[in-house]
């Protein structure tokens, strides 16, 4: 995967942060807006983490939107790189 994106996460780290979201997270009554919102993007990052589809440029904007989406909703407000969901939730 490749990403154009200089600066920030990047896309292959993004799909892993949203995709470990997804799978262990879901139910958490504090995001259940962001899961509703990003019902597409949020299953497409978990398909792209686990190599099961090649992402396309649409795809990677619906994840990139996604990830920033889940900044926004933890009051991050610059992306600075991030290696892991715990990365998120810690700083």
């Amino acid at each position: 995967m490749e990403d154009n994106d200089q600066t920030g996460t990047p896309f292959d780290k993004r799909c892993e942060i949203l995709a470990e979201l997804w799978m262990y997270s879901r139910d958490d009554v504090k995001l259940k807006d962001f899961f509703q919102y990003n019902d597409v993007g949020l299953p497409a990052a978990w398909l792209i983490d686990e190599e099961l589809v090649t992402p396309t440029p649409p795809l990677m904007l619906l994840i990139s939107e996604s990830f920033d989406v889940l900044l926004t909703a933890l009051e991050i407000k610059e992306d600075t790189g991030f290696d892991s969901i715990d990365d998120l939730f810690v700083g």
